[in-house]
């Protein structure tokens, strides 16, 4: 899963991945320098195949690329980040994962 592209869809609001003719996504809200990961998708054709923790991960660096603060609301983000702590860097802080 590492040599595809996630493409941020500014416009739909969200990150997305084509694979097979199926779209699996992270949905976010932006608000000035915070950024919401509010729900991740992937299609049931696609499940089982690692690509919601792939696309986290790459969420993730872009979340960091841009200096922004995360608010992680989608309960698959969050324990993403608790099973990978290096990435509580970019969680707002006063927010904890349980």
């Amino acid at each position: 899963m590492e040599n595809y592209h996630l493409k941020n869809n500014s416009e739909e609001k969200q990150y997305e991945l084509h694979i097979d003719g199926a779209v699996a996504r992270i949905e976010y809200i932006l608000a000035k320098s915070k950024i919401y990961l509010t729900h991740t998708e992937v299609p049931k054709k696609l499940e089982g195949k690692g690509i919601a923790s792939a696309m986290v991960k790459k969420a993730l660096e872009d979340v960091e690329r841009k200096k922004l603060d995360l608010v992680p609301m989608c309960p698959f983000v969050a324990a993403y980040i608790k099973r990978h702590p290096e990435w509580k860097k970019l969680v707002l802080k006063g927010i904890n994962i349980q």
